[in-house]
């Protein structure tokens, strides 16, 4: 897979017509465009599946309770939110009710997300949750909880990472080996042990 030409010049550019962008219905019950957080010259891209309700009212990504966890796991490996990492999302506006975003609205914002992908070159991309594995994998038959923690490489020569997506987590408290919780410390942990030691 080739890493597409992004239509825009630069992302401040994309951003900018993010902004004002009516190509599908979410521009309708939207507060704000949620565009993307952190740094632009992160090594490490996060994408989620869409903002949700504290995203869409502050027009920062993963800002809600979800969100913090995960900026908390990464954290605990070493990885800062302003310094180490790019977050965005598959798509830049909430969906009403927070529920899953439609291929239409996922097709309507894919020109931001690879204007994204291709000014920020980043080394690694971390697939939270199963929309965003897809809209990565379309073909993948296998669930998240088989997917994750195992890397694969994309058409940009970044290497993709699923992870659950932090919702998730915040539904499954243990931190007991082989939880959920537990499983994505050890994803974390290996996120921050490539870009020291990057592999073929």
């Amino acid at each position: 897979m080739r890493e597409k030409t992004p239509m825009f010049q630069s992302l401040r550019e994309a951003q900018a017509t993010c902004e004002t962008c009516n190509a599908c219905e979410l521009a309708q019950t939207r507060t704000r465009t949620v565009f993307s957080g952190g740094s632009p010259n992160a090594k490490i891209m996060v994408i989620g599946e869409a903002p949700g309700k504290d995203e869409d009212a502050q027009g920062e990504p993963f800002v809600g309770r979800s969100g913090q966890l995960l900026m908390k796991g990464f954290a605990e490996v070493g990885l800062e939110r302003e310094k180490d990492l790019y977050i965005c999302n598959t798509i830049k506006c909430r969906p009403p009710q927070n529920r899953k975003p439609t291929p239409t609205e996922q097709h309507a914002c894919r020109p931001f997300l690879d204007a994204q992908l291709a000014f920020i070159q980043p080394r690694i991309i971390v697939l939270c949750g199963a929309t965003a594995v897809s809209s990565f994998l379309p073909h993948e038959k296998r669930t998240i909880t088989q997917l994750r923690g195992q890397w694969c490489k994309h058409g940009s020569g970044a290497m993709l990472m699923p992870v659950f997506h932090p919702s998730y987590l915040l539904r499954h408290h243990s931190l007991e080996a082989g939880s959920p919780w537990a499983l994505m410390k050890q994803d974390l942990a290996e996120i921050k042990r490539y870009l020291t030691t990057p592999f073929d």
